[in-house]
């Protein structure tokens, strides 16, 4: 038997929630995109990230997907999550997780969300509606220990999304029953629509803190990308823990430069402050009240470092 496919995750655009028969709606997981290539006579699984890391050791509960899914051999689409103590995603509890290393224990337990099939037995799917492909999901995954298939609501999407709402989720996932999968790219024929402002963003430089964190990390600058140029968005600095600081200053200082990476620079404000600046290749997810006339945040937060996201693929999200 060849190797399975080696195919890159189909990606939802931003959006308003639409309306009419045409559409499904899942939750819009909080955690990390991964394609699974399971091969079950063989009993081997391969996770990778959107922008083509191998995360298999990382995450060894995904493992047992071949013994689940034996005799078959696919390709599957998901999110792995975190929960926390309400059963809620939370992109800040996987990212321990996400930064271990084979030989560590597992942190904080996770579930694989599965909502899409790309291959099943020599046959590539993406070329099926979404409406089909989940039918045979569904027929070739069972729940399992730590892995799930994404509940699906058909018909109109507003209650989900006032469920999400209330629930503190950051959003819904609209998909056109008739679609097919389109690796790689971003389409309309998937829309995410989001109730929590989060989005990644690429870190440009830092300040340092004050009092007790004099001249060691107090904030980061952030930006996000306009084609080849990188746009200042903003400084973060609540949401970290103290293991986290000390972790990201070791990295920023690896990636130094005397240069600003934005254009244009930091506002004269931030300029005044001394920043300290970084080769843009840093990705961190961000939450956020909203975006100001001028293209900043207010009040972020940190989440957590991804690194499953291309720096140079960040750009501003619509909203």
């Amino acid at each position: 038997m060849g190797s399975l496919p080696h195919l890159a995750p189909m990606k939802a655009t931003s959006g308003e929630l639409p309306h009419g028969g045409e559409w499904a709606f899942e939750i819009k997981y909080d955690g990390m995109r991964l394609v699974a290539e399971v091969d079950g006579p063989a009993g081997t699984v391969v996770v990778r990230t959107t922008n083509d890391i191998d995360a298999t050791a990382r995450f060894p509960e995904v493992l047992g997907l071949a013994e689940a899914i034996a005799p078959h051999r696919a390709v599957l689409d998901g999110e792995l999550v975190a929960l926390d103590e309400k059963g809620r995603p939370r992109f800040g509890l996987l990212m321990g997780r996400s930064q271990r290393g084979k030989d560590d224990e597992p942190a904080v337990p996770i579930s694989f969300v599965l909502f899409d099939l790309l291959h099943l037995d020599g046959s590539d799917t993406i070329g099926l509606p979404y409406a089909d492909r989940r039918k045979l999901l569904e027929q070739v995954v069972e729940a399992g220990p730590t892995w799930e298939i994404a509940p699906v609501h058909l018909g109109e999407g507003q209650d989900l999304l006032d469920v999400a709402e209330q629930q503190g989720l950051e959003g819904i996932v609209a998909k056109r029953l008739g679609s097919h999968y389109e690796p790689g790219k971003r389409t309309r024929q998937w829309i995410k629509v989001k109730v929590r402002r989060e989005q990644e963003l690429v870190v440009g430089g830092w300040l340092e803190g004050k009092e007790g964190r004099s001249g060691r990390l107090g904030s980061l600058l952030v930006g996000y990308h306009e084609g080849d140029v990188l746009r200042y968005a903003g400084r973060v600095g609540t949401g970290f823990k103290a293991e986290e600081l000390e972790r990201l200053e070791g990295l920023l200082v690896d990636l130094a430069v005397d240069g600003s990476p934005f254009d244009p620079p930091p506002p004269r404000p931030v300029e005044r402050l001394g920043p300290h600046f970084c080769r843009p290749e840093l990705v961190v997810q961000v939450a956020f009240a909203e975006w100001t006339g001028d293209g900043r945040l207010r009040h972020p937060s940190y989440l957590g470092q991804r690194i499953d996201k291309a720096a140079q693929a960040v750009a501003r999200e619509p909203g």
